[in-house]
């Protein structure tokens, strides 16, 4: 992805382009990439666990992993590229967004303040369809936000974006 990125963009820093290279090989993306090649239907699972985007984004990364080890980094290139076509084409770097957390640390740090603690509150669920609830803190302002989510990186973000919300006020 990197490389095919920087071909695609060789003027762009390297702080969009690492953003946009984290947009492409995210869970959500990772998942859609799978739903496209018929991943779903694949996989094999315990009767009990559903495929959900957790499983299929790991199911499209042991997917292309194999194919590596198989065919060699060339063929594994043109096989990414290929699946993840519809996504890189609509890629917008102009339109490249940071995440919550790394808006609130780049915000705090600008500010000479401390950084956010995460801490987990919460996880509820059974093993396979857990969710998490996370703390953001900043003791020194005596704030704090929670986010819920199917990752503890996105509990994370929900919370982070919670105190950028907070902190706007």
């Amino acid at each position: 992805m990197a490389d095919a990125l920087y071909g695609r963009f060789p003027d762009l820093p390297e702080g969009k382009l690492t953003r946009l290279r984290a947009g492409l090989v995210r869970e959500e993306a990772l998942a859609e990439v799978g739903e496209r090649l018929g991943l779903r239907d694949l996989l094999r699972t315990e009767p009990s666990t559903p495929v959900n985007a957790s499983i299929l984004a790991d199911g499209v990364e042991a997917l292309f992993g194999a194919l590596f080890l198989e065919a060699g980094y060339a063929a594994a290139r043109a096989a990414v590229l290929a699946a993840f076509g519809p996504l890189f084409e609509r890629l917008d770097p102009a339109g490249t967004a940071k995440d919550a957390k790394t808006e609130l640390q780049e915000a705090l740090q600008a500010q000479r303040r401390r950084l956010p603690e995460y801490r987990i509150v919460a996880v509820h669920g059974a093993a396979h369809r857990q969710s998490f609830e996370v703390e953001c803190a900043l003791p020194e302002l005596g704030l704090s936000t929670t986010g819920s989510g199917t990752s503890r990186q996105r509990a994370e973000q929900e919370a982070a974006q919670a105190m950028l919300q907070k902190l706007e006020r």
